[in-house]
């Protein structure tokens, strides 16, 4: 067993010492020269803050759109959802996938041979590699984001090259995701939480914010986070600690945000996917709670970053603004994922270690301007961004051929094999084996025409992405590309009636190639040139001022890569359309809903050799359901209930479609009682997910060509108390 631990760390007295400090925040000192400012949720660099929240508070009315910043969901021609911190906290999210359950278009699954958290997003995988972090992409740790270091989560649906540039992990191209650091508002916060799970993980958080300064310009908070104990899945246990400054200053023509953050997190004998055979269908889905890891198998992530944000007035409507971001992260895995060989679960497993060093650096500088040309309104938008990349790799197996023996329903503990048959690189000092550089241009102008009722948005981004290949035991270079491409948008908002905005885009995501990856494949380490796809997309939005409505339809073609004979490659194109309806807000009193509907269509349109043309595409339902709500009820004040569904209907873990799993749906309920204790707001929460404890198959691939699957997560409580100091 894992017994949980918590000893007094640099994170509790980190934060306890900023509580008592900012209780003697400074008065104002001229209060004319610099108004107070007032934040009632987060301020990031910019002149208007973050979008407010929509009735209810669980979504925002806007977010981030790159490059064309901050913009209202009315008023935009693409299809978002921005998740606030109030949603986060009250649904005890853990990390990003927790969030990403409320949304129809989203489905979670995993890493190829990790446990990354991955994101399908109309039917295509965006990495956590991807995630942006106050609008830079690689700063977040690459496998698991802490949620408490988050105060949104904006949902870009669709392709995004032009609006944030190529995604360095090959995403972007169902859709973005961008998150959000917290920031000190406007009363004074120290809250502490604690809270343990069924299995015993006990948690604690500390999260506390001050402003100070002339005029309360400048804000620090600093966020502490401490898991440690089982999961609900057996045998299985998790460690992680998190530290996070976030620091924001505004003054009359100039804004600064910055950040700095630590995430340790560590897994003991976590859970694999599985892969099935050829030739084999898919078995019955095990106990959710069943673990076939091998005792000796560990995931260990340790990450540093940090990030600078500034935007100066340059005149009354124009604005210039610059960014830098840095992350330095290690991993280090033991790993050993079965295959399955017979219909009664017998399995073989391998023994996989390897390591792996990133740094990153980004950055990006822009400026933003509207005027007016006769009857006309203009905002133009401009900006330059770079990225870059190095990866230090290597990598140990034991014999492939052989294997070890077990079988998915009743495992089999064996000593830990030697990694020593194939090896790539030393494990203790590895080679530089990848290095990306992404740079761009982009130049935007959105023109609004009859106040506003007409917005047409047009630009292009130019984006030049240089990649390199090294031999993981000489370091020797053995693949690169330089190419370039340029990447249009067009989108158009119509407003025929107040509260109803009807849209339509076209737009790119061009794709840096991918480098392929697995254990058994025999062009380990090839990387690919890029791509682009294109996608066209019509829909209708419609604002009640309580209820928040949208319907999208959407084509996406994008080129494929998959495996084929042990060959990694670019062989083919898979096409994806579909519907998306979704609903927020609160349509009454003391009650909120959220959810929707997805409909996809994800066709294999060319394949190698034409085997499997026109089958669905690996990991992909047809039907995605969500839908959440949550009741006040007026008889028990600061009593809220909740409950949500999750709908998945079934998909396919081969290209062939063979090998197919069975529809699911899971149900999570959750409670939460905020009342006073010794005159301090004090907030109970208790959570059951997948509450009916549904054993079932969650999801299939995420890697181009590989259908392996991830099992669902079993029942789950939660129990947790807030108080505010």
């Amino acid at each position: 067993m894992h017994t949980p631990h918590f000893p007094l760390s640099p994170i509790a007295l980190a934060a306890l010492l900023l509580a008592g400090a900012g209780a003697h925040a400074q008065p104002p000192v001229d209060a004319e020269a610099l108004p107070t400012v007032i934040i009632s949720a987060s301020a990031d660099a910019s002149a208007q803050g973050l979008p407010r929240a929509y009735a209810g508070g669980q979504v925002a009315r806007g977010g981030r759109l790159g490059l064309l910043g901050n913009v209202d969901m009315m008023d935009t021609p693409f299809n978002t959802t921005n998740y606030t911190q109030a949603l986060i906290q009250d649904q005890q999210a853990r990390s990003v996938a927790d969030v990403l359950q409320n949304d129809p278009s989203v489905r979670v699954a995993r890493g190829f041979g990790n446990y990354q958290e991955l994101y399908v997003i109309r039917g295509f995988a965006v990495n956590s590699d991807d995630l942006a972090y106050n609008g830079l992409y690689g700063l977040l740790p690459r496998q698991f984001v802490a949620s408490e270091l988050l105060e949104r989560v904006e949902v870009l649906r669709g392709a995004s090259s032009f609006l944030n540039g190529a995604a360095p992990g090959g995403g972007g191209v169902g859709g973005a995701i961008n998150l959000l650091p917290k920031r000190a508002a406007n009363t004074p916060l120290t809250q502490l939480t604690v809270g343990v799970d069924g299995a015993g993980q006990a948690y604690a958080a500390v999260d506390v914010g001050r402003r100070f300064g002339p005029g309360n310009s400048s804000g620090l908070r600093v966020n502490a986070v401490r898991r440690s104990g089982d999961t609900p899945v057996a045998r299985e246990g998790r460690d992680l600690s998190v530290l996070a400054f976030g620091f924001d200053h505004r003054g009359r023509n100039l804004r600064v945000s910055a950040d700095i953050g630590y995430q340790d997190h560590q897994l003991e004998a976590p859970r694999p996917s599985v892969t099935v055979g050829a030739g084999l269908d898919v078995l019955a889905a095990p106990g959710a709670r069943s673990n076939w890891a091998q005792r000796w198998t560990r995931s260990s992530e340790r990450d540093t970053f940090a990030t600078l944000r500034g935007e100066v007035d340059l005149a009354k409507d124009a604005v210039a603004w610059a960014a830098l971001g840095a992350r330095s992260g290690d991993e280090a895995n033991i790993l050993a994922a079965p295959t399955i060989t017979r219909a009664n679960g017998d399995a073989f497993m391998v023994r996989f270690d390897n390591a792996r060093f990133d740094k990153v650096r980004t950055g990006e500088v822009g400026v933003r301007a509207s005027f007016a040309t006769g009857q006309v309104k203009h905002t133009v938008s401009a900006t330059l961004s770079d990225f870059a990349q190095k990866s230090r790799n290597a990598y140990a197996m034991s014999d492939f051929f052989s294997g070890f023996a077990t079988n998915l329903y009743r495992p089999v503990d064996v000593a830990a094999p030697a990694a020593d048959f194939y090896t790539g690189g030393s494990l203790a000092n590895p080679l530089l084996t990848h290095k990306s550089i992404l740079s761009s241009y982009a130049l935007a102008d959105t023109l609004s025409f009859a106040a506003g009722k007409l917005r047409v948005t047009v630009g292009a981004r130019h984006q030049r992405i240089k990649d390199f290949g090294y031999d993981y035991t000489s370091g020797a270079e053995n693949a690169r590309y330089d190419q370039s491409a340029l990447t249009p948008v067009l989108g158009v908002v119509v407003k025929p009636a107040p509260g109803v905005s009807l849209y339509a885009n076209y737009i790119e995501a061009l794709q840096q190639g991918p480098v392929a990856a697995g254990t058994n494949i025999d062009n380990a380490g090839a990387t690919f040139a890029p791509f682009t796809s294109r996608q066209k997309e019509i829909g209708v939005k419609y604002d009640a001022g309580k209820l928040g409505m949208s319907a999208a339809l959407f084509a996406t073609a994008q080129p494929s890569a998959y495996i084929v004979n042990r060959h990694f490659g670019v062989f083919g194109e898979q096409r994806n359309r579909g519907l998306e309806l979704s609903a927020f807000g609160s349509p009454l009193r003391g009650v909120r809903v959220l959810g929707g509907l997805t409909l996809l269509d994800a066709e294999q349109r060319v394949t190698a050799g034409a085997v499997n043309q026109g089958n669905d595409a690996i990991g992909v339902p047809r039907t995605q359901f969500n839908v959440g709500a949550e009741w006040d009820p007026a008889g028990v004040p600061g009593l809220t209930l909740n409950a949500r569904t999750v709908y998945t209907s079934s998909q396919f873990a081969d290209g062939a479609n063979l090998q197919k799993l069975p529809s699911w749906a899971r149900l999570d309920l959750g409670a939460s009682y905020a009342t006073r204790f010794a005159d301090r707001a004090v907030t109970l929460r208790a959570r059951i997910d997948n509450a009916t404890g549904k054993d079932h198959w969650a999801s299939a691939g995420g890697y181009p060509g590989a259908g392996y699957l991830v099992l669902g997560a079993p029942r789950s409580v939660v129990l947790s108390a807030s108080i505010d100091l």
